[in-house]
């Protein structure tokens, strides 16, 4: 079979760029129009009524008919999971424990531990950026020496004096009150409180109500999670002790070994759906279009259906060396991210190189023949025979799928023509 790129030597042909190629049955679409000029070349075609003696033509006779042509293009990619990303760990000290590399972590799992503490992942978008829990707060009286309703229900008018006042913080450690204060309980509010809250509750551990208040309640929860961890029950959640992403995450190549202090590296993950990146050429691209439908053939040759999600915007240059003159003779390319929503059609697969085919042209309601029944006439272009050996003048539009799109004043839907032998 021709591909669209033999072209004879020395016969000038279009600059090739990137890496897309038209599918097999559009180059075979376009030797079958060579092989018809040449036939033309010979004399076939032109009208003529031909000899009255002469035999009938011979050949199987179709109907033009109307349909949706669609011109199919395909391009490279390569399956895996996606770029690695640093996991942002802000436990402070020394990494004693890893996961394996390609472990899944979902929430209230560990992702690693740090001086034997774990941090452990949750769900949610809005990262960990302060301590959670329940913090004291002095409330200073007045300097008349009365007994307020607020001293009373502090102790402060059982006859003690003030000085000797001393009260437990949420924490557990003892506080000194100065003379002629109070502590009062100050309950931490904001999304970021929600977003805990609602893991917490996802994990069975209940009996608070979740909204924007971290309470006494939602500290006892806590301490509930805090025992099934192994760790001190504190009732506060400290801000190295949990990494928020948005579901259950794959874990990449550690930045670091064990026994070496938490960097900026320690450890990668990636999502756990394996996707597809294509580079595709910035100078035909427009097919990269988000939420566009395409076919994935897999290193297996079966075709599973992907979506494109993203599209990079910031071209990147080939590398290696240029073409001659020190140009480079490939263009720029941008990533393109497919994704799979049928992640058991791909199978076992983790990685390897894919082909990704995408719609290149449409044309609906098209009058469509079989490629193989145009002719070349004589004094110029494309016709088509009808059944009773008279030629028709037509024009021709898309190629795709061994037909192609025709049109013309003498062209109707159910016309018949031949395809000659």
């Amino acid at each position: 079979m021709t591909d669209i790129d033999d072209e004879p030597r020395g016969a000038p042909g279009p600059p090739h760029h990137g890496r897309g190629r038209r599918t097999v049955l559009i180059a075979s679409a376009v030797a079958v129009v060579a092989a018809v000029a040449v036939v033309g070349a010979l004399g076939l075609g032109g009208g003529d009524d031909g000899d009255p003696s002469a035999p009938p033509r011979s050949g199987t006779v179709v109907a033009v008919t109307r349909a949706t042509l669609t011109e199919r293009t395909s391009v490279e990619g390569q399956l895996g999971y996606g770029t690695e990303l640093p996991l942002p760990v802000k436990a402070q000290g020394t990494v004693t424990w890893l996961p394996e590399t390609g472990a899944t972590v979902e929430r209230g799992d560990e992702l690693l531990r740090v001086d034997d503490r774990p941090v452990v992942l949750m769900y949610g978008s809005l990262p960990m950026y302060r301590s959670l829990g329940l913090t004291a707060q002095e409330n200073e009286q007045g300097s008349d020496g009365g007994n307020s309703d607020e001293q009373q229900r502090d102790g402060g008018g059982d006859g003690k004096s003030p000085n000797a006042s001393r009260s437990t913080a949420p924490g557990g450690a003892g506080t000194e009150r100065s003379p002629g204060s109070s502590l009062a309980v100050r309950e931490l509010k904001g999304m970021d409180v929600m977003q805990f809250e609602t893991n917490l509750a996802a994990l069975g551990y209940t009996g608070f109500t979740v909204d924007e208040k971290f309470t006494s309640l939602t500290a006892d929860a806590v301490r509930r999670w805090q025992k099934s961890l192994g760790v001190a029950q504190t009732g506060t959640v400290e801000v190295g002790d949990v990494i928020y992403s948005a579901s259950k995450v794959r874990i990449g190549q550690p930045g670091t070994r064990l026994g070496s202090p938490v960097g900026e590296n320690t450890l990668t993950y990636t999502g756990t759906a394996r996707k597809v990146t294509v580079n595709a050429s910035a100078t035909e691209a427009a097919w990269a279009v988000r939420d566009a439908r395409v076919t994935v053939e897999l290193p297996n040759g079966n075709p599973v259906p992907g979506k494109v999600a993203a599209i990079g915007k910031q071209a990147t240059a080939p590398e290696g060396g240029g073409g001659e003159g020190g140009g480079n003779s490939r263009p720029a390319t941008i990533p393109v991210t497919v994704t799979i929503k049928d992640q058991k059609a791909v199978g076992q697969l983790e990685s390897g190189p894919v082909t990704v085919e995408y719609v290149g042209k449409e044309v609906k309601g098209a009058l469509t023949v079989p490629v193989s029944a145009l002719v070349a006439l004589a004094e110029g272009g494309h016709g088509l025979e009808t059944a009773d050996g008279q030629f028709v003048a037509v024009k021709t539009g898309l190629f795709a799928d061994g037909n192609v799109e025709v049109s013309g004043a003498a062209v109707r839907e159910g016309m018949k023509v031949r395809i000659p032998e």
